[in-house]
């Protein structure tokens, strides 16, 4: 798997990214840090090689830092957990590039984290693939055949959606648990018939003898996946306009993305050590999500009164069922998971 990145699925090995070399030359246009609209102090804000993603246009470009002052520090992780425990800290106050399984555990075991921003929904960059050559042509087709996936991701949510939606009983499968690079090899030699799973793996199958049974574009908001940013919800609370300009510069980075999307692709092809063709691809697997959309019903919600049914809390909440009924999580999901989805920063960063 090229990228360890999607939906915090990967061993995790943290490490600091030099955001020098982020720069490509004759395409950015970045303003001076010295203008940032709030002074953050000493601030350390995590993400994740998200790829094609306009989070690390954002990191590229410097938004954070116009935003927040000079003394914020970017930290790359390569996959969640690892993130997550310095969130529960306080050490960290914001982190980008998230899925929901990792998110869940850390909220099941007392994190004290809330969402405040959703990056993007996965369309048509995730879903589920069937060998051509297996003569499967439909979600029902794969009674008594063998998926790849990685059981208790997000991957067993959405087989699960994907089974009921054809009333296939997910008993009659065979459901083999890989990595995404054990997947791909699985893939090659024949050992299994379909998978699941997200790019760019994804993209491989479909590219070699693959047929696409359902996509993520086929899953209601409320039960998808998601690239999502949490902050630490006591910091955030008592720095409310640094959570603000915290959401200010990730709309930055999409807004660069809409009006200059030559120079984005570029941009963000060289940051993820990916190509141009590669980052458009991705892209456009994805439904965006800009400050403005974040107060939708379908993303987090219009208002605090709201959020408990927005797309990103709905999804939230049936990820953590299915991941307790998998017996990756311990911990019984709750009623409701509105305290864990705060719209009002960004509702108040329009």
């Amino acid at each position: 798997m090229k990228h360890s990145h999607r939906r915090g699925r990967a061993t995790i090995v943290a490490g600091v990214f030099s955001l020098s070399s982020l720069a490509v030359a004759g395409t950015l246009a970045t303003s001076s840090p010295s203008g940032a609209s709030v002074n953050a102090g000493s601030i350390t804000i995590g993400y994740e090689n998200n790829g094609a993603d306009p989070s690390m246009i954002t990191v590229a470009n410097k938004y954070f830092q116009q935003q927040l002052g000079n003394k914020v520090q970017l930290k790359l992780f390569s996959s969640g957990v690892a993130a997550l425990t310095s969130l529960a800290s306080g050490k960290l106050p914001f982190m980008c590039g998230l899925g929901f399984p990792p998110v869940i555990s850390a909220i099941a075991q007392g994190g004290p984290l809330q969402i405040i921003f959703n990056q993007e929904r996965y369309t048509n960059d995730a879903g589920l693939v069937a060998k051509k050559s297996s003569g499967i042509k439909s979600v029902a087709g794969l009674k008594g055949k063998s998926i790849g996936l990685v059981i208790g991701s997000q991957s067993s949510f959405e087989l699960a959606a994907f089974a009921k939606a054809a009333k296939l009983n997910l008993s009659s499968v065979k459901q083999v648990n890989l990595t995404p690079p054990q997947l791909q090899s699985a893939w090659t030699t024949g050992a299994i018939d379909a998978a699941i799973v997200w790019d760019p793996v994804y993209d491989y199958l479909v590219t070699h003898g693959g047929r696409v049974l359902a996509s993520d574009a086929t899953l209601p908001a409320t039960a998808t996946s998601y690239n999502i940013c949490v902050a630490n919800k006591a910091y955030a609370a008592a720095h409310p306009a640094v959570a603000q300009g915290f959401i200010k510069a990730l709309g930055q980075g999409v807004a660069y993305l809409e009006q200059h999307q030559s120079a984005a692709y570029s941009l963000m092809a060289k940051a993820a050590g990916i190509s141009v063709a590669t980052a458009k691809t991705e892209i456009a697997g994805y439904k965006l999500f800009s400050v403005a959309n974040q107060t939708a019903s379908s993303v987090l919600g219009t208002s605090l009164a709201t959020s408990a049914t927005s797309g990103t809390a709905q999804s939230l909440l049936n990820n953590w069922k299915a991941l307790y009924a998998a017996g990756t999580v311990t911990v019984k999901p709750p009623s409701s998971v509105a305290k864990f989805v705060n719209p009002t920063y960004a509702s108040k960063a329009k």
